[in-house]
C-alpha cells in the first residue's frame, strides 16, 4: 500500500471537455481515432464513486447551476473493493473558468472509513487532507449518491498529456451507499449513450478536431453527479396536502 501511495499522482490539472456520444458515434470516432492513440495504462476498469453532499444538496444545485466556481468531494475505487485493505481515492474536485484541478489522496478502504468518523488520516500529503478537512467540516458533507460506469481509457500516442476516456452504462443509487457493496444501479441513459471525456493541456491535435469536426461531434456539459441528481428531483411527484374542509 506504501508503494502503491508513493507512485498514485495526486494533483491534476488540465481542461475538461465532455461529449456525449451516441454508440455508432463512439465506433465511428474510434475508427478514426485509432492510428493516434494507445491504451492507457489503466486501459480498462469500472470506477466507483460515493459522491459527498449536504442534506440539501447544495453542492449538486450549484453544479447544474453552471457557476464559474465549482466544487465536488468524492471517495473513488477502480472496480469495486473486495477488502477493507484495497485502494481508494479521497478526492476534492474543483472546476475554475474552465479548468479543473483535482487533488487525492491514496488510502485504504478502512483507513478512509477511520477519517470519516474520527477525521484522523495518515499522509504524506497534509496540504490535501487539510482542503479535505475543510470541505467535510464546513459543508457537513454526507454521503449523498453512489455512482459507476465502465471505463476505456486512452492517451495519445505522440502526447501522453492528450487523454481520452469513454465511459459506458453509468449508473446509480441511493442507497446502499457502500463502495465495498458492488457495482449495480439505475442506468441513466436510455439508449446506451457514452461519454467522453478529453483531457488536455493545450489545444487538441489536428487529427482529433478533424474526427470530431467529420462526425459533427460537439460539446456537451454534463456533470455526472449532477445530472443524476437532477433526474432523481425531476422524477419526484409533488403530492398536495388536502386542506378542504
Amino acid at each position: 500500500m506504501e508503494n502503491a501511495a508513493k507512485k498514485a499522482q495526486e494533483v491534476f490539472r488540465r481542461v475538461e471537455t465532455k461529449y456525449i456520444l451516441t454508440p455508432a458515434e463512439f465506433k465511428a470516432l474510434l475508427a478514426l481515432i485509432v492510428p493516434y492513440i494507445e491504451k492507457d495504462r489503466y486501459f480498462k476498469a469500472t470506477n466507483c464513486s460515493v459522491y459527498y453532499d449536504t442534506d440539501s444538496r447544495y453542492l449538486a444545485i450549484h453544479s447544474m447551476e453552471k457557476p464559474m466556481y465549482k466544487e465536488k468531494v468524492r471517495v473513488r475505487s477502480y472496480n469495486v473493493p473486495k477488502s477493507l485493505d484495497d485502494p481508494v481515492f479521497i478526492e476534492i474536485k474543483k472546476k475554475y473558468a474552465g479548468i479543473g484541478n483535482k487533488r487525492r489522496i491514496t488510502t485504504t478502504l478502512g483507513e478512509f472509513y477511520h477519517y470519516e468518523k474520527t477525521g484522523k488520516l495518515e499522509t504524506e500529503n497534509p496540504q490535501i487532507k487539510a482542503e479535505l478537512d475543510h470541505c467535510f467540516k464546513f459543508y457537513c458533507l454526507r454521503p449523498a449518491l453512489y455512482v459507476a460506469y465502465d471505463r476505456l481509457s486512452f492517451c495519445g500516442k505522440n502526447d501522453g498529456h492528450f487523454r481520452l476516456t469513454f465511459d459506458q452504462n453509468v449508473r446509480s443509487r441511493e442507497q446502499d451507499l457502500k463502495l465495498e457493496h458492488g457495482d449495480k444501479g439505475e442506468n441513466y441513459f436510455r439508449n446506451g449513450e457514452i461519454v467522453m471525456e478529453v483531457k488536455a493541456l493545450n489545444a487538441y491535435p489536428i487529427w482529433f478536431t478533424r474526427a470530431l469536426s467529420n462526425l459533427k461531434i460537439y460539446p456537451a456539459s454534463f456533470s455526472k453527479y449532477g445530472r443524476i441528481y437532477e433526474k432523481i428531483t425531476e422524477r419526484s411527484i409533488y403530492v398536495p396536502i388536502n386542506i378542504d374542509r
